[in-house]
């Protein structure tokens, strides 16, 4: 198949190399010259594991241009991906998508042979009709359900597992303008993933509620457990994990995404909740359950912070793993890490962090002046209270020899329990959030307060 990918950024770029890579001919279009450039060098133009190595598999069937009308003209089937970013009520807006439409019509002016194209960016229910197809109509002068197809296919993956989870996805979400276009896609898709999914075809306007339906779930999953999580803590013997995971195991419930900690962040999960309140309230509807969400959600640093308040970090360094808002990844958009940084800085406490891939766009988005360090040694080395807030596998295993050397007892605040903290017993204080550990350190009052006190909202 002949193919195009329009918008070669997070999400586009591993896109083009995996269609590429299976045998389909691809043509990736971006307006960043130095990302075209990239691309045609097989370079990754941005950070996402495995994409340097998939890009040398494409076997000369990927190039990228700026040139969007040639892309088309040479593809049967145009993917879209371009960023939809959120309106200040919530809502995404269309100015990219609607301007990748009109120039994919403007391409198509005049031609008979079908094509197909696909709009994978996730909008707001009812903008692919509204938007979308209207300017794709009014610039190829044709109507959509003849020679020209759409459908509505957002992707379900992450940044940092973006290639497994393109080729082994759990659903297959098509929303279809008629039953020729569908089909179309779903062979297509046929042709790429490895996990036999299951796949959904559907009316556009139900696939565009069934994107944002199932972050905003997958959101209430998380705020839902982060609330048993701040219950568990006031009982010494106290465990989320115990709890969550006795739950998951009911089918009903299931283990994913279950799993008390700190706040969800990150480009998609924040945004598609809001965005799903936000439907709902234009509409006119009671929208309890998102609104609810996003308030644990927002109520999870206040948490932590009320935690090492009462820890009386007076005079004390606070070190922080992880920035990133999840692992494999450079992204820290809406980053918990990111959040508490600036936060303990503001409150006149000296910060260092570790990071393995995000240290400068954290550098890039921080209001305070953090200082890195280049290991998780020298990082617990030189912190007095280490705090764990990202799940990399490699914070799981905190250097002990680093905490024996040190002069007086280090603090271990462990916000996603990756280790076993009796090993550290002897040489720190350890507390694992979402435990009975929390309440060692709970309603105590500390004279004289910080340099600026907490204020916990």
């Amino acid at each position: 198949m002949d193919v195009a990918v329009i918008g070669l950024g997070k999400l586009g770029s591993p896109m083009a190399a995996i269609f590429a890579s299976l045998g389909h001919n691809t043509i990736g279009v971006d307006m960043v010259p130095a990302t075209v450039e990239k691309i045609n060098r097989l370079e990754p133009p941005v950070f996402e594991p495995g994409l340097k190595e998939l890009l040398l598999q494409t076997g000369g069937r990927l190039r990228a241009t700026s040139n969007l009308a040639e892309a088309v003209q040479n593809s049967r089937i145009s993917f879209v991906i371009v960023p939809t970013p959120s309106e200040k009520n919530g809502s995404f807006s269309m100015k990219y998508a609607e301007a990748a439409a009109r120039e994919i019509g403007f391409a198509l002016l005049g031609r008979t042979d079908p094509h197909l194209v696909v709009l994978t960016s996730t909008v707001m229910p009812g903008d692919t009709d509204a938007v979308f197809i209207k300017a794709l109509e009014s610039a190829s002068g044709q109507k959509v359900g003849s020679n020209i197809g759409v459908c509505y296919s957002p992707e379900f993956i992450a940044l940092g597992t973006c290639i497994r989870d393109f080729l082994h996805p759990d659903l297959v979400l098509i929303g279809e303008s008629d039953s020729a276009s569908g089909k179309l896609l779903a062979d297509f898709y046929q042709t790429l993933h490895q996990s036999n999914p299951g796949i959904s075809r559907m009316a556009i306007v139900n696939a565009e509620i069934t994107k944002i339906s199932l972050n905003s779930f997958v959101t209430m999953k998380i705020s839902f457990a982060n609330m048993i999580a701040s219950i568990c803590e006031n009982f010494p013997e106290g465990n989320v994990d115990d709890v969550t995971k006795a739950l998951g195991h009911d089918s009903r419930i299931g283990a994913k995404y279950f799993r008390g900690s700190v706040s969800f962040g990150g480009p998609c999960f924040p945004r598609d909740n809001r965005a799903l309140a936000r439907l709902g309230m234009d509409l006119g509807k009671e929208m309890a359950l998102p609104e609810a969400t996003d308030k644990i959600n927002n109520s999870q640093l206040d948490r932590v912070l009320t935690i090492i308040n009462n820890l009386d970090p007076r005079g004390l360094t606070v070190g922080i793993l992880g920035l990133a808002y999840k692992p494999g990844t450079n992204v820290v958009e809406k980053s918990f890490g990111i959040a508490l940084a600036d936060a303990l800085a503001e409150r006149g406490l000296p910060v260092i962090a570790h990071d393995f891939h995000a240290r400068i766009p954290a550098v890039m988005s921080m209001n305070q002046d953090i200082e890195f360090t280049d290991s998780v040694e020298e990082c617990c080395k030189r912190s007095d209270i280490i705090i764990v807030a990202l799940p990399c596998a490699e914070y799981g295993n905190l250097p002990r020899e680093v905490l024996c050397e040190s002069k007086r007892p280090k603090v271990i605040l462990d916000c996603w329990r990756l280790n076993k903290l009796s090993d550290f017993a002897d040489v720190a204080k350890v507390i694992a959030l979402g435990t009975g550990d929390v309440q060692k350190v709970a309603n105590k009052s500390f004279s004289p307060p910080l340099v600026q006190p907490f204020k916990v909202s």
